[in-house]
């Protein structure tokens, strides 16, 4: 492997894990908020869907900074794919209204279309969107068993990024071999 592949993939990896940490920790502000005060949580989850997607996006262009013509496909894909995601959301809320769910609910169903929304988006962009999306999924679902949820996910969150440096970590080192 040669040494300007070995310094892009760090920056690859460097790059994937901020995002990574960035979203575990941004949905961990998310869920607490939705409990504290779950129309605050609606708003913020609104904001999250656009967060989200501009850092997929970002992701994407990496990807393919050596290929204008793939972005534009990217861009186009990433774009229809968070403006579904955010209609879905603007669904659960239009429910929520209408008074078939309660506020509490309708936060955890805005929580597993995000879960949804990213674990599906991490196909395209890395595995890395792919775990922000089960540990929202999880997230949401520890939240509607457990009262005190937040020390449970900030575990779960601290192991995923433990995990996913050892496993880079490991790859690099089976690599160098």
């Amino acid at each position: 492997m040669s040494e300007n592949t070995i310094i892009t993939d760090k920056k690859k990896f460097q790059l994937e894990e901020a995002v990574l940490i960035l979203l575990l920790v941004l949905s961990l502000v998310g869920v607490g908020i939705t409990d504290f005060s779950p129309a605050d949580g609606f708003g913020y989850w609104l904001i999250m869907v656009a967060v989200f997607a501009v850092l997929a996006i970002l992701i994407g262009w990496r990807q393919s900074k050596y290929h204008p013509e793939d972005f534009k496909i990217i861009l186009r894909e990433q774009a229809l794919h968070w403006f579904t995601s955010l209609l879905v959301v603007g669904g659960a809320f239009m429910v929520e209204k209408s008074g078939r769910i309660q506020p509490e609910e309708a936060g955890l169903v805005i929580v597993l279309i995000l879960s949804l929304a990213t674990m599906l988006d991490g196909l395209r962009v890395g595995w890395r969107f792919s775990l922000v999306g089960l540990f929202l999924g999880v997230s949401a679902v520890i939240a509607a068993y457990t009262e005190h949820f937040l020390w449970i996910e900030l575990l779960i969150a601290i192991g995923i990024v433990v995990l996913t440096i050892l496993w880079e970590v490991w790859k690099a080192k089976r690599a160098s071999r």
